[in-house]
């Protein structure tokens, strides 16, 4: 199971989008009066200026989270999101010592238990030969080339708020592919779980697209009852 956590991220980081909006609203803004924002600063101004659709201030806020334990297929769809920062597990300095995969449920499933169990050995022997290669003095960035996408990995992302709206506009959705949705679900938890962030979730609207819009655009692709179904997710983790 794909481990995420959230690691660091800007210091009072809504005091200080707050702060940033008001040098466009407030003439007598100054750099001395980021020290004289107050919570009630943030919650009399940002949720009205957000609700202008001025999302540029999000850029001033970044976070940091960890992941481990998903593939690379699924990192090769996080990278794809460019505003934002990575750094991976290097499988050319580091060995994959004990190689592990993520099989995707519907592998396993009972009609297709014989094709399962062929994806397994397939790729315990890809695990096998990697380990043989590197005991046979291949060097790892060599070797490495027989290892299927599926292997584990770890990686480093860091994003600012408004790069995150997008990505989660786009990964939260039930038709994005099921593990990147739930590395995004799970980073999205992450945020929930800091009461000095959690507001920004409902008054940005980090959700999917839906949330964020107020109906699915996915239209006739959208899967029967999702919209409800995501809409209460969503609506308990902002309570």
């Amino acid at each position: 199971m794909v481990d995420v956590r959230l690691i660091n991220y800007t210091p009072r980081p809504l005091e200080t989008i707050t702060w940033a909006a008001l040098i466009s609203y407030w003439e007598e803004w100054e750099s001395e009066a980021f020290e004289r924002m107050s919570r009630e600063d943030v919650e009399r101004h940002l949720p009205r200026i957000l609700g202008y659709g001025h999302e540029s201030i999000l850029e001033h806020a970044v976070l940091t989270f960890a992941i481990e334990g998903c593939s690379r297929v699924c990192t090769h769809q996080l990278v794809r999101h460019r505003i934002a920062s990575y750094t991976q597990r290097s499988q050319r300095y580091i060995v994959e010592d004990g190689v592990d995969f993520v099989i995707p449920e519907s592998v396993g499933r009972a009609e297709r238990e014989k094709l399962g169990k062929k994806v397994e050995e397939f790729l315990k022997l890809a695990g096998e030969l990697y380990e043989e290669l590197i005991r046979a003095g291949v060097p790892q960035e060599d070797a490495r080339y027989i290892l299927p996408q599926a292997v584990k990995t770890k990686i480093v992302v860091t994003m600012n708020l408004r790069e995150l709206k997008h990505f989660f506009g786009l990964r939260l959705c039930e038709r994005a592919q099921w593990e990147i949705r739930e590395v995004a679900w799970k980073m999205l938890e992450e945020i929930a779980k800091r009461e000095e962030l959690r507001p920004i979730i409902r008054w940005a609207k980090l959700g999917p697209r839906c949330i964020q819009l107020g109906y699915c655009p996915e239209g006739e692709l959208m899967p029967p009852g999702c919209w409800k179904r995501t809409k209460e997710k969503w609506e308990r983790m902002t309570r």
